[in-house]
């Protein structure tokens, strides 16, 4: 452990480094978030994980082909909300979803899936600006190196494409967020800047709808494309306007798909959002399905965690398990159980009246980290990005075994 005055003058050190990244949040809510360390990983295992955010990515977005032409009834066993069905199968952009993150865990058979968030991932700025800065500090590789670029061009092409759908020449594109939430607004301001586009940041509460006319926003501008990196769609659908109680967040989804508005990520990224699509793509696996093909149904076995919308599989063979809500987020009301013994949940429980799935249970890797507290043995998992569907970025994020929103980040370089 450190010393009292070694653990003054490396929190002394941490704050100035972190101060000279500008517009980041290494503390949230007065808790340290960013690490003052770095974790090293080598270029074979680098490989590794692309080539499995790759794989499965191609897994996932060729499921959503699938589920586009599935009917009502099967998207309602996926917890789809009913509200966003008939929205959910519209196609704003070639691609199912322009940034997504893949949460993969290190175990001794490779690299395997937890789930992804395809529709609202954060944790951009920290993989693809932050890490290089951190790591550049401690003269270390960054395994992000110009990927930044990569990024910024992700952003402007999903506009293009939809300003060529809406044919507008010059668009008007804002990119909104909770203004009061520094991690919403950053990650959203990051990715306006990145964008170099003639583009604005305008919070939510100063959008306004005129419904089957338009979004407008606090001038009375008429908006055209709508960048939300953070704004879930399961949370925009229950949106009402706070004067006429008017259900504002199904307006907007009408003017999608009337044509009157672009949104990016574009609904179809909602698709492959639940949980359950993971159950999806286990069972067509395990039926040998024609839907995939041997290479895929391979690559399912490889990098999947069996996944299914009842427990009673892994009760049979006696093996652990994770139940997890199809639409929670930050590790809230996951519980994990041996049998039918629950051994360990998040206490949050805001997603209880998500319906749940249930995915084998799998050790994520430890490592000692240092903190403002001192050295602490946390549990790693890997956020991997996908950009129009072929992998990025990559970070790790250190905690508990269920990783939730306390999670630190944790710089990671090259050996």
């Amino acid at each position: 452990m450190f010393h009292k005055g070694d653990l003054e003058q490396f929190c002394q050190s941490r704050r100035q480094v972190y101060q000279e990244v500008k517009n980041f949040w290494p503390d949230l809510f007065q808790t340290e978030y960013a690490l003052y360390d770095m974790y090293c990983i080598s270029q074979s295992e680098i490989k590794k994980i692309r080539e499995t955010t790759n794989r499965a990515g191609r897994i996932f977005f060729k499921t959503a082909k699938l589920l586009r032409a599935a009917s009502e009834s099967t998207l309602k066993q996926l917890d789809l909300p009913k509200k966003i069905l008939p929205f959910v199968r519209h196609q704003g952009l070639p691609v199912e979803s322009v940034i997504a993150r893949m949460d993969l865990v290190r175990t001794d058979d490779g690299y395997k899936v937890l789930e992804i968030n395809s529709d609202t991932p954060t944790f951009e700025k920290e993989v693809f600006h932050v890490n290089r800065f951190i790591t550049t500090k401690m003269k270390a590789v960054n395994p992000n190196e110009g990927l930044e670029k990569e990024l910024g061009h992700a952003v402007r092409k999903a506009v293009f494409e939809s300003a060529l759908r809406l044919q507008r020449d010059e668009p008007y594109v804002v990119f909104t967020s909770h203004e009061d939430h520094i991690e919403d607004r950053g990650t959203t301001c990051y990715l306006l800047e990145l964008a170099e586009l003639p583009a604005r940041y305008v919070p939510l509460h100063r959008l306004h709808i005129i419904r089957h006319e338009g979004l407008f926003d606090e001038a009375g501008r008429r908006i055209d494309i709508l960048y939300r990196p953070t704004y879930p769609l399961e949370h925009l659908i229950e949106d009402r306007d706070s004067m006429t109680k008017d259900s504002v967040g199904i307006q907007l989804l009408e003017l999608v798909c009337d044509g009157k508005l672009a949104v990016i990520n574009p609904i179809s990224a909602f698709l492959i959002q639940s949980k359950a699509v993971q159950a999806v793509i286990w069972g067509l696996m395990e039926l040998n399905h024609p839907f995939f093909t041997e290479e895929e149904k391979s690559w399912i076995g490889k990098y999947f965690l069996p996944t299914y919308m009842e427990e009673d599989p892994f009760i049979k063979k006696g093996l652990k398990y994770v139940k997890k809500p199809c639409f929670g987020r930050e590790g809230d009301t996951v519980e994990i159980f041996q049998g039918r013994k629950k051994i360990m949940e998040d206490a949050h429980k805001t997603y209880r009246s998500s319906a749940p799935v249930f995915q084998q249970y799998v050790d994520l890797p430890t490592s000692w980290v240092h903190t403002t507290k001192g050295i602490y043995e946390a549990k790693l998992l890997i956020g991997s990005f996908l950009l129009n569907g072929k992998a990025s970025g990559i970070g790790i994020r250190a905690g508990n075994q269920i990783t939730d929103n306390n999670a630190f980040f944790l710089p990671v370089g090259i050996k």
